[in-house]
């Protein structure tokens, strides 16, 4: 099973590590998700960047700050019956090899694409949210700092 190139509107799984966590100190997503990638960046070295919104039972408390999923989606893509949300307020930005990418059944790297009308406004959403009030966190940059501390070299 090969792992596809990243695209904007390509539902993957991933150990998405909300804002609220970070800012506890965790370094890792709690558990795997279902995320939708809204910008794919390509020719960083030998890897590329995704920016990732996660997808969530839970419903919004602020109705701007997510996209419910309509029901034939969540069919097309084999996610369950339940409601479900793009949260559209928050991003993860990760390397496109991190190990907590994972096939998102036993054999589909990942669950599809959303339709193309949807994914755009995912991507808009995402980008007018952004310009207000920014809150990626960056996957990247933990890596990084934790690979100083690496005491398995």
């Amino acid at each position: 099973m090969k792992k596809p190139e990243p695209s904007a509107g390509l539902v993957v799984r991933y150990d998405y590590l909300w804002r609220d966590e970070e800012q506890r100190g965790r370094l890792e997503g709690a558990k795997d998700r279902p995320c939708a990638i809204v910008v794919a960046k390509t020719g960083e070295g030998a890897d590329g960047r995704v920016w990732m919104a996660p997808i969530t039972h839970t419903p919004p408390t602020d109705p701007k700050s997510a996209i419910e999923i309509p029901g034939k989606v969540k069919e097309h893509l084999g996610l369950d019956d339940a409601r479900s949300w793009i949260v559209t307020n928050e991003l993860n930005s990760v390397a496109w090899s991190d190990p907590g990418i994972v096939p998102a059944t036993g054999s589909r790297w990942a669950y599809g694409f959303l339709p193309p009308k949807l994914a755009k406004n995912v991507v808009d959403r995402v980008f007018e949210q952004q310009r207000q009030k920014p809150r990626v966190v960056d996957r990247v940059a933990i890596e990084k700092r934790l690979a100083r501390f690496d005491l398995t070299r």
